[in-house]
């Protein structure tokens, strides 16, 4: 049997998962879980690694992957999805089963635009060619792509070439990964958070120095919806 804590750490990273197609940074699951520290992260990570629930992705940064889910989780998915007379509804099972109603080549062109940086802001340069992007990763919305330049997001498993698949928006939660238009002029792919009138635009690499402005110099353009990478 997990822990409250195991319990709700394995939860969260597979609706993240299930949400986003990455899996949150160690950051983000300490304020998820309300810990003081990422070496509780750590120590959760390791314990369900140990018993088998998740596994490291080699060659990716904290990238996790979940092998299998607590009875709990399980059961409830499938008392949900036999709800309303079998009617398929969302919840952690569901969100498979709607990916897979798109056809494997089922695929749609989006604008690309350039490249973002994820590092120090670098003009946003728009460009009139399209990606072609299977329907299964995009959401409901309008959607762009931008081609990461930097590793500043290493943690958050976005490398340098990747494709990032944004949902145009231009409002965002704390903690959710934007692209953020920097003084009307530069953009960057960052986790955001508001502190008082100020906005913090932080990396996911220590390498790097979290970027601050006062609220009115960012502009949201949008949310990560989703990555493509390219192996050669």
């Amino acid at each position: 049997m997990l822990t409250k804590k195991q319990h709700e750490l394995i939860s969260f990273i597979q609706h993240r998962l299930e949400e986003t197609g990455i899996s949150p940074s160690f950051e983000e699951m300490k304020d998820a879980l309300d810990l003081k520290s990422k070496s509780g992260v750590h120590r959760l990570v390791s314990a369900l690694e140990e018993r088998g629930f998740i596994r490291r992705l080699p060659n990716r940064a904290r990238a996790l992957e979940v092998l299998k889910l607590p009875d709990a989780i399980v059961k409830s998915a499938d008392t949900l999805k036999t709800a309303s007379s079998g009617a398929s509804i969302s919840n952690i099972a569901g969100a498979k089963a709607s990916a897979n109603m798109h056809a494997d080549n089922d695929v749609m062109e989006i604008p690309l635009h350039g490249r973002i940086a994820a590092g120090v802001p670098i003009e946003a340069i728009e460009g009139q060619s399209a990606l072609s992007v299977p329907s299964a990763l995009l959401g409901s919305g309008e959607h762009y792509a931008l081609e990461v330049s930097g590793d500043s997001m290493i943690e958050a498993g976005i490398l340098d070439g990747d494709f990032a698949l944004i949902k145009r928006a231009n409002t965002a939660r704390d903690g959710e990964i934007i692209v953020a238009l920097v003084r009307g002029e530069e953009a960057t792919l960052k986790y955001l958070r508001r502190e008082d009138q100020m906005v913090r635009l932080d990396p996911a690499n220590p390498a790097y120095e979290p970027q601050t402005y006062r609220s009115d110099e960012v502009e949201v353009q949008g949310k990560l919806a989703g990555l493509l990478r390219r192996y050669h």
